[in-house]
């Protein structure tokens, strides 16, 4: 029995030898485990816990790498490289990420730790001015104002932001304006609106606009549930998009051909109001003429320039007196223009029939001016061709007893040098034609060779008035009494001589 009783002992010793060998092996990995670890990580990074996962954050023999950091934080590397946020800030970016963010002081410590109070937000790149400087951190840094669904649903986060106002405020406007509000507002408040200039606007304040409450143009009303005041989409291209039209629109044309934004009352419509959309264009004179001297005044604006409506342009007896007392009948527009009642259209289609002197032969191609030296409608004596036109004969045929009119002998219908003075009218004058006088062409006797122009008086019938007297000084007074020619001569020739020579001594 001794022998197995020291079996027993022996096996004892050896299990207690055992147990002391794996005691002191968890003892001394334990403090192994302690030298490497100085403590628990916080729960964010409880999963990298364990010796096998130091490398993910630490370099062998080396601090934790700032690289490693932001491997795994890829939305601060992401702001850090686009030179945005708190991250990137020269203060912040000088510094290793432990500096802030330390760890291995167990699970619930707080990793993310800063003086909200004191903090300077001007190193995030998003200075605080305004009623923003007063504005509790919470107040921004809300889930519902981040649009990164992961960022969203940290609890705690300050990332996920972005400087747009929408982000975090709603849009008043509605979508019906651009979401840079920062053109017309300010950070010290929404309103009043300080920033805004109408005058950029495609209307300008003038005039009496210049002090009319906002909400007299832009109306406060409610959309979708909400106030809302519309600011885009006015209409404004005429004033009757806000103003009632006074004259019931009964004048065609924009309101500011007449009127000015200073007053409804003052009248600048002379020279700029379209008088073409009226139906009646003014041209010439016209385009000079005050309003009121065709219209008649009246401060009613219903009825103010309606007085001549749908006048005809050609209508001109219904402004102006018919001088021509309808002679000529009402078309003015055929002989007159606006220029000038004295300035008149080519008149070479007026018919001349519809006066008292009817055109005939060479008349119808003279110049009108040529006989109407003054107005067309002064008054012309047209009784007798003397009185317009100059008598060539100067008074040849002018007696006491009888002052013939040129129709007598010439004829309109052919120039001047036909005549109608036949050679048996000129057998009732004092000196009827015989003999070769018949053939005798008129000129051989009523042209002078010295002034080269007809005449037809002074003319007595002697042979000397027209023939050289081929007897001067050769034949007595007694054969030859007065220059009578025909004593001797006859008209039928010359040569045939009718000499008594029986009178002479031989």
């Amino acid at each position: 029995m001794k022998p197995s009783t020291r079996f027993n002992h022996n096996q004892t010793n050896d299990l207690k030898r055992h147990v002391f060998h794996i005691i002191l092996f968890l003892l001394t990995a334990l403090a192994a485990q302690a030298q490497i670890s100085p403590g628990d990580l916080t729960q964010a990074h409880s999963n990298l816990e364990g010796m096998s996962n130091c490398t993910q954050c630490h370099d062998l023999g080396n601090k934790v790498s700032n690289t490693k950091c932001l491997d795994c934080h890829k939305e601060i590397k992401s702001l850090v490289n686009q030179n945005q946020g708190f991250h990137a800030s020269r203060k912040v970016r000088a510094q290793d990420c432990f500096d802030c963010h330390s760890e291995h002081h167990g699970r619930k410590f707080d990793m993310v730790r800063f003086d909200t109070k004191n903090f300077d937000h001007n190193t995030t790149g998003y200075a605080l001015k305004g009623k923003h400087a007063a504005v509790d951190c919470k107040e921004c840094h809300q889930p519902e104002n981040i649009a990164n669904r992961e960022l969203k649903n940290r609890p705690d986060t300050f990332l996920g932001l972005d400087t747009k106002c929408l982000s975090c405020h709603d849009d008043f406007h509605q979508n019906t304006l651009p979401t840079d509000c920062l053109q017309c507002h300010t950070m010290s408040g929404f309103t009043p609106v300080t920033l805004f200039n109408h005058n950029e606007t495609e209307f300008p304040l003038k005039g009496e606009h210049a002090t009319v409450d906002c909400k007299e143009c832009h109306k406060e009303t409610t959309r979708n549930g909400k106030p809302f005041q519309e600011f885009g989409g006015i209409a404004f291209e005429d004033c009757v998009s806000c103003h009632k039209d006074p004259h019931n629109s009964k004048l065609p044309g924009t309101c500011a051909q007449c009127h000015t934004e200073s007053s409804f009352t003052s009248f600048v419509g002379q020279g700029n109001f379209n008088h073409t959309r009226t139906g009646f264009n003014l041209k010439g004179a016209h385009k000079a003429m005050d309003c009121f001297e065709c219209h008649n005044k009246s401060t009613n604006p219903l009825t103010v320039f309606q007085d001549r409506k749908a006048t005809e342009e050609t209508n001109c007896v219904a402004c102006h007196q018919d001088a021509h007392e309808n002679k000529f009948g009402q078309d003015c527009a055929k002989c007159h223009n606006e220029a000038s009642f004295f300035v008149l259209n080519n008149m070479d289609f007026f018919d001349h029939s519809i006066t008292d002197f009817t055109l005939e032969g060479l008349h119808q191609e003279v110049d009108c001016k040529a006989c109407h030296k003054e107005r067309f409608s002064t008054p012309i004596d047209f009784s007798r061709c003397s009185n317009c036109h100059t008598d060539y004969h100067e008074g040849e045929f002018t007696t006491q007893a009888k002052n013939p009119d040129c129709i007598e002998c010439h004829t309109v219908e052919k120039k001047f040098d036909y005549t109608l003075f036949t050679l048996e009218k000129h057998q009732n004058t004092n000196f009827p034609l015989e003999g070769a006088h018949i053939a005798t062409p008129c000129f051989a006797c009523h042209v002078s060779e010295e002034e080269e122009r007809w005449s037809f008086a002074d003319m007595d019938g002697q042979c000397i008035d027209c023939h050289n007297d081929y007897h001067e000084g050769f034949l007595p007074e007694k054969y030859y009494p007065k220059d009578h020619c025909a004593v001797c001569h006859v008209s039928d020739t010359w040569s045939r001589v009718s000499f008594d020579h029986n009178k002479t001594p031989w």
